[in-house]
């Protein structure tokens, strides 16, 4: 079985809403999606396609590969099925492996009896074919292979990613509450910003946003940051084709030497960790950071670009209060200060969204974490209505 070199299914995995942007990013590295669905994107290809998606997407959370369908009422007949396997052929008998899954069958209760009959079959493979077995465990560092089985139906993959391809790796101290980077990415995308004019990024947290549209700008791929995939762990892994790809991701990266990024928090400290995010990501440079009520952050003149807040949601009763004056005096900045600009507003709680005071043009689904969350889009005219259009 020579995996580099056999075409299979690819399911490129992401987070719950996330999948058009998957899509716009498959579809920019030349594949032509088979399917698209709530959480993913259907592929053809090889094992070498999964080496430049997994460096390259920015919205995607696994790169999955197929490695056989078939029917299982129940547990012994996944184990049946797996041990015919030719595993001794996919990861290296001194190896090390790990098993995530997917599971939706009656006859089980937990998901981690599943993956222990994945591993025994494994396992047992090797003893029969080698008389050795790989090491395996819980840590994504090695090869992993992925079980989803929904009913009777069963699909095993390699999972060509390990860890998730939703951390861009940048991001070594993450502040509180951040958004996730894949998400960060999507929601940046769905703005259409044109990547030219200002981009203006109020309450910055950790820098998560800022950096995000630093690196979009610039066309700074994810896979600049990580070292280590689950494609690396497999038999037949050709370290040039990897070294190939990653130079071509350098090679990729443009200069945007007029591009003005501008981000603030009223928390010194938050400004300290994206400094220091941003540095680790190679666009510190880019990005003006002030330590500010976000009130004071400086807004260009005479620009059209884009303003974007992601404010606290309000997790208890008195910060929920509290944050209906936040909301108020985002709309109020939105509306005097921010003049050709266009404003979002992204949050999970949509009755402070309410006290934003502003009529939204496009409300944009998305969830971060089990939040139902919006992306709240604002024209804010610089002139009249008439002007403008």
């Amino acid at each position: 079985m020579e995996l580099f070199n056999t075409k299979s299914r690819i399911i490129v995995t992401c987070s719950n809403r996330l999948s058009p942007y998957v899509e716009l990013d498959v579809t920019e590295l030349g594949f032509k999606p088979v399917r698209v669905f709530k959480t993913g994107v259907e592929l053809e290809g090889d094992l070498s396609d999964c080496i430049r998606l997994n460096l390259n997407l920015r919205c995607a959370s696994q790169v999955l590969f197929s490695l056989k369908t078939f029917r299982a009422l129940n547990a012994d007949d996944l184990y049946k099925s797996l041990l015919g396997v030719e595993w001794e052929r996919i990861i290296p008998a001194d190896g090390y492996f790990s098993i995530s899954s997917n599971v939706s069958n009656e006859t089980i209760t937990n998901n981690l009896f599943a993956n222990v009959k994945v591993k025994d079959a494994i396992a047992d493979r090797f003893r029969e074919k080698t008389g050795v077995r790989p090491n395996s465990g819980p840590e994504l560092n090695g090869a992993v292979i992925h079980l989803y089985w929904k009913e009777d139906q069963a699909e095993i993959f390699l999972d060509t990613s390990g860890e998730t391809l939703s951390k861009h790796g940048y991001r070594k101290i993450p502040g509180k509450a951040p958004m996730l980077e894949s998400l960060a990415a999507a929601t940046i995308l769905a703005t259409r910003w044109n990547r030219r004019d200002p981009f203006v990024n109020p309450m910055c947290g950790s820098g998560t946003l800022a950096i995000e549209a630093a690196m979009i700008a610039t066309n700074r791929r994810p896979g600049l940051y990580r070292s280590n995939y689950s494609f690396m762990h497999v038999i037949g892994y050709d370290a040039n084709i990897y070294s190939n790809e990653f130079s071509l991701l350098e090679k990729k990266v443009t200069d945007a030497p007029a591009l003005r990024i501008i981000a603030s928090d009223i928390s010194e400290d938050a400004i300290n960790v994206s400094t220091i995010n941003a540095g680790i990501a190679g666009v510190e440079e880019m990005i003006s950071f002030k330590v500010c009520d976000f009130a004071e952050t400086e807004i260009p003149a005479e620009k059209e670009g884009v303003v974007y807040f992601n404010p606290e949601y309000g997790d208890r009763l008195g910060e929920e209060e509290e944050l209906q004056g936040t909301y108020k005096r985002m709309g109020d900045f939105l509306k005097k200060e921010c003049k050709g600009y266009t404003g979002y507003i992204f949050t999970g709680n949509l009755e402070l969204a309410k006290k934003i005071g502003l009529k939204p043009k496009r409300r944009i689904e998305f969830y971060t974490s089990k939040i139902d969350c919006r992306l709240f889009e604002y024209e804010l005219y610089a002139g009249s209505r008439e002007n403008k259009e």
